[in-house]
């Protein structure tokens, strides 16, 4: 191995490290809230709250990153993100119930920075196929050993001060990989203007909203069950193992859309969607409506519902994609995610004041309303758009 492939491939590792840091907070969201809510006695409205302003943060750092990000050295400025990340979750592990609401959201600024700044890093690459393989590797495995290990050795001992003192550690081993990355270096980078990201045709823009239709109704479902694997009497060591392999089966569910690509045409993957998500919706709500303990229906549930919801988000991505010749609308994506991720938590805080089943009737509503626009108008204009 020469020292230039040896330099790429330490860039690749570094980069994907830094983007395994910033999605630690969103993966690990429902195991946080949960013991939030143990250790503060806090409501359901109170932790959609918290949820919410977490990626009310996460949103402002996305839209943020075009301009920071090329305007610092890749080094100093992961070192910077990581140090203030970990400096933050300290702080919460110590802090009163009235300071989380300001820790969280300088945690997803931070987060949404990390997240960001490994993208483009990976951006860069020239085989970005193979960069973001690894990068999607490292972040699964990252997450699966982060959802086992936080619920069963350590939530369960010493409540959230334990979780984000864990994370904080993590975070620190994950930085270490900076000095992957080349000494002084900065992003090549030609107009990075919020203005000329929003320079992309109207049916990406429409494709954009019934994204963040799909991913509004779908996160508030996802903030909230761990605390239905709560009221249905699971163990954080089962939880742990619920939302270990649900992580992984979501990076399966990517890597077979990859291997399908467009094959399947533009209508058939969105059916297929809603057909699969439905069955894993109709799992969940049958294990808290059975009684307690429904270990195998509630896992079972979690795991087809995660399935699907990544094929959602993969295949309604490249539609937003295929509609922007000039690569513009993509990047608006983690944007339209981290706003469906500040709207969805407080939504679905304020539905499950009266049932879990409210929350699950909203993922599905969404699930609905998004595949009829994706097989109805958006795939004609996806089709025309291949025609011309």
């Amino acid at each position: 191995m020469n020292t230039a492939t040896k330099s790429t491939a330490a860039i690749i590792l570094a980069a994907s490290f830094a983007s395994t840091i910033g999605g630690l907070p969103f993966n690990a969201l429902p195991i946080l809230l949960g013991s939030l809510a143990d250790t503060f006695g806090f409501d359901t409205q109170t932790i959609g709250l918290l949820g919410s302003l977490c990626f009310a943060g996460y949103l402002t750092g996305t839209l943020s990153s075009v301009f920071i990000i090329p305007r610092f050295c890749l080094r100093k400025l992961t070192i910077f993100c990581s140090a203030l990340s970990v400096v933050l979750l300290l702080l919460s592990s110590f802090s009163d119930a009235k300071w989380q609401t300001l820790f969280w959201v300088f945690i997803g600024f931070f987060a949404a920075l990390m997240t960001c700044l490994g993208l483009r890093i990976i951006g860069q690459m020239q085989n970005k196929e193979q960069a973001l393989g690894v990068r999607q590797g490292i972040e699964l495995g990252v997450t699966a050993v982060v959802l086992f290990v936080l619920p069963a050795l350590v939530i369960i001992h010493y409540g959230y001060a334990g979780a984000a003192i864990s994370l904080s550690l993590i975070i620190l081993v994950l930085s270490l990989s900076v000095f992957g990355l080349p000494h002084n270096a900065h992003l090549k980078t030609q107009d990075n203007s919020l203005l000329s990201q929003l320079k992309i045709p109207p049916n990406a823009w429409f494709a954009l909203a019934v994204f963040l239709i799909f991913a509004t109704g779908n996160i508030a479902l996802w903030a909230f069950l761990e605390r239905i694997g709560n009221t249905i009497e699971l163990a954080p060591s089962e939880i742990g193992i619920i939302f270990a392999v649900l992580k992984l089966l979501g990076g399966v569910a990517a890597f077979s859309v990859a291997l399908v690509g467009s094959r399947l045409g533009f209508q058939t993957p969105y059916l297929i969607v809603l057909f699969v998500l439905s069955i894993g919706l109709y799992l969940i709500w049958m294990s808290f409506t059975k009684g307690d303990h429904q270990f195998l229906l509630f896992s079972m549930g979690t795991w087809i519902w995660e399935v699907a919801f990544t094929w959602g988000c993969v295949f309604k991505t490249a539609a937003i994609a295929r509609f922007d010749a000039q690569g513009r609308a993509i990047m608006l994506v983690p944007a339209a995610f981290g706003l469906s991720a500040t709207i969805g938590p407080a939504l679905g805080g304020w539905l499950v004041t009266t049932s879990y089943i409210s929350i699950l009737s909203l993922a599905f509503a969404t699930t609905l309303v998004a595949v009829t626009l994706f097989i109805g108008p958006l795939a004609f204009k996806q089709n025309k758009l291949l025609n011309d």
